[in-house]
């Protein structure tokens, strides 16, 4: 058994390492890191529940993406355009997002059901491009395939993948990934679980394409979220809530999610994308439930 310092959570020294190396190993195929379903880990398994959990979620973030990252750049198909403009969208959210959790939801039981809402919302999206197929779903990615004709501009997102033309609107997503950002500081999951189903569902990007930039612009806005719950709980001093990340634990789930990160994103290409869609859409209804079933029982 292990006792964190700063969480006063006490569990076995494995536990963190294997959890978060099992949900990065599914979500990264999606371009999620996985966070999204640790912060429930940290509240329910381990009693971390101060805003210092969102702090610790993101740090994993920080310590796991790299890996997924770094391999997706090597084979081609991380798309920059689409990454920067996350990465604009999401930031100022994110900020904002840190206020609320430390400021008006040091305990997050209500926020709980709006985050539920978004994510079953996000779910059946999701369940519509599955039931509705694309030609791609059922093919797997060649070696050797990348993304091409990459640009950026302040109309729209474009880029190539296996023959095709795909674009995004700039302002949209920019606006949307506000949102997320909102909602990704306040819980401290990057953003990623949120951004990653509209990329799929609204603008019909192939999700084969969207990992790499959705895993960086999360890698991004986690850094930052950090620096702010750090900067705030330096300011604030004792006198207010603790907002402090817990850097043993958030190290360890770092470690596991890397190894899970890596090991994702190099089977991502021999799946199917109908069988990815599916994995992303059960694991933002299992997410969702954690939210929403304890309220009807």
């Amino acid at each position: 058994m292990i006792e964190f310092p700063v969480s006063g959570a006490e569990t076995y020294w494995w536990l963190p390492f294997v959890v978060a190396f099992g949900v990065s190993s599914l979500s990264s195929v999606a371009g999620l890191s996985g966070a999204f379903l640790l912060l429930p880990f940290q509240m329910s398994v381990l009693g971390f529940v101060g805003p210092g959990a969102s702090a610790t979620n993101l740090l994993y973030n920080i310590v796991s993406i790299p890996s997924g990252v770094i391999r997706y750049y090597r084979e081609g198909r991380l798309v920059k355009p689409l990454a920067w403009a996350i990465i604009i969208g999401t930031l100022p959210g994110t900020f904002m997002g840190a206020v609320v959790r430390i400021r008006y939801l040091p305990d997050p039981a209500n926020f709980k059901p709006f985050v539920g809402l978004v994510l079953l919302y996000i779910a059946f999206r999701m369940v519509m491009t599955i039931v509705r197929r694309s030609k791609s779903d059922a093919r797997n990615i060649p070696s050797g395939v990348t993304t091409d004709n990459q640009q950026f501009g302040l109309r729209d997102i474009s880029y190539s993948f296996m023959g095709e033309d795909y674009r995004a609107s700039t302002p949209g997503l920019m606006a949307i990934c506000f949102v997320v950002g909102l909602v990704g500081g306040t819980y401290g999951i990057g953003g990623g679980a949120i951004v990653a189903p509209f990329l799929v569902s609204l603008y019909r990007l192939p999700v084969y394409t969207i990992a790499g930039a959705t895993l960086l612009s999360t890698f991004v806005t986690s850094v930052a979220g950090v620096a702010f719950y750090w900067l705030y709980d330096i300011v604030v001093g004792p006198s207010g809530v603790s907002a402090a990340p817990d850097l043993l634990l958030g190290g360890m789930l770092g470690a596991g999610g890397a190894v899970g990160m890596y090991v994702g994103a190099r089977l991502q290409r021999y799946l199917p994308s109908r069988l990815i869609k599916v994995i992303l859409t059960l694991l933002l209804l299992f997410a969702a439930g954690r939210y929403l079933i304890p309220l009807v029982l």
